[in-house]
């Protein structure tokens, strides 16, 4: 029987994210809705203060810890696996003694070299995301060039920053890949991507798939005239990567809807494997 990819619960403490920015910037939403999170079966929360989508400005690095250590430090302490989504060295060190136990970078060092630092000197498990730019120009054409094909250039940037994490000093076993969809790519490179997530597994660590509710799939659902499919109606289409992703055996998902997600793993696991029901 393949292990249930584990499921990560967004918890977007912003005033801008691109899904649900503003509903959890104040202290108390954010830590409500990640203990909902965890009602719905989430096994890991992940707590950013800093919203990624494209074009968005970056915070102070105050008002980034701010945002994040008190409800990490609440959520944590009430026994939840908690990850922090940030690229700043500074907020992964107050992060990680606000009991973080995984820093999720989408730079994967780039943003900060520093954090490589932090984190190989914590216990925290280190997600190495594939990132070329921040989000002011991360779609700009530049950046969305892959000459030799999506997968084979993603895949040799992943293993620089590899090699990166490694140097710094953070042990094989605490290491988690993430392709970066959405990130200097276009709605093509994602599904060539995902298409060829074999040869980013191939590196040898564990993969975190994060495709949740984001553009690609509101343009493959859009309509005649044109118009993407609305963040809020994209789950459905979402749910059906989670059962392929599933499928592939990968590490885990970073999702909005947990509920949505966890139904979708159920009734894969159901399909393949009589005895999980």
């Amino acid at each position: 029987m393949l292990r249930r990819p584990l499921v990560m619960g967004i918890v977007n403490v912003t005033p801008d994210s691109f899904s649900d920015g503003g509903r959890f910037l104040a202290t108390d939403d954010a830590i409500g809705h990640g203990r909902q999170l965890l009602a719905e079966g989430a096994d890991i929360l992940d707590i950013g203060g800093e919203s990624t989508r494209p074009g968005a400005t970056r915070p102070l690095v105050a008002d980034e810890l701010a945002r994040v250590v008190p409800v990490i430090t609440e959520l944590a302490a009430s026994g939840a696996r908690v990850s922090v989504d940030t690229m700043r060295a500074e907020v992964a060190r107050e992060a990680v003694a606000a009991g973080a136990s995984i820093v999720n970078d989408v730079s994967g060092g780039l943003a900060d070299p520093g954090i490589l630092d932090v984190v190989a000197d914590s216990p925290a498990s280190y997600v190495v995301m594939h990132w070329r730019a921040h989000s002011t120009a991360m779609q700009q054409v530049d950046f969305t060039s892959y000459p030799r094909g999506v997968v084979t250039e993603v895949r040799a940037e992943l293993e620089q920053r590899l090699a990166a994490a490694h140097t710094a000093g953070i042990a094989e076993e605490r290491l988690i890949l993430d392709p970066g969809l959405g990130f200097s790519k276009t709605a093509e490179q994602n599904w060539e991507l995902l298409r060829g997530l074999a040869e980013i597994e191939a590196l040898g660590p564990p993969v975190l798939v994060g495709a949740s509710r984001k553009t690609f799939l509101g343009r493959l659902l859009a309509g005649s005239d044109g118009a993407l499919r609305p963040i809020g109606e994209r789950e459905a289409a979402h749910a059906a990567l989670v059962a392929l992703l599933a499928e592939r055996g990968v590490w885990g998902l970073r999702v909005h809807d947990v509920r949505a997600t966890r139904d979708a793993l159920a009734a894969t696991a159901r399909f393949r494997d009589p005895a999980d029901g």
